[in-house]
């Protein structure tokens, strides 16, 4: 599985170019991020993939999860977000993990 980073920085457009691609080739995308900044860059560029593949006639949804990673030897919490066509989303497992 592919997992897209998005930083405060990134492209929204490049990003958004990513998830599209992902989609289109394994119908699904992992979007990942830490941080309100990054998390915003990373929901904008989901609505633009959503822009882009609407055209096309398919339509994604988000599903977001906390996810701990490790960042030079300590843990943070990241947002990470599965983006999948509509009528896949039955088939995303659910998970819940509790942050403290």
């Amino acid at each position: 599985m592919i997992v897209i980073r998005v930083a405060s920085r990134s492209l929204v457009a490049g990003v958004a170019g990513a998830v599209a691609g992902c989609v289109r080739e394994h119908r699904r995308a992992e979007v990942q991020a830490i941080g309100a900044a990054a998390i915003n860059q990373a929901i904008k560029a989901i609505t633009l993939a959503r822009q882009y593949l609407i055209e096309e006639g398919t339509n994604l949804v988000m599903i977001p999860s906390f996810v701990d990673v490790q960042i030079h030897g300590m843990t943070r919490t990241a947002v990470r977000i599965s983006v999948v066509p509509a009528e896949d989303v039955h088939s995303i497992p659910v998970t819940v993990q509790q942050i403290s």
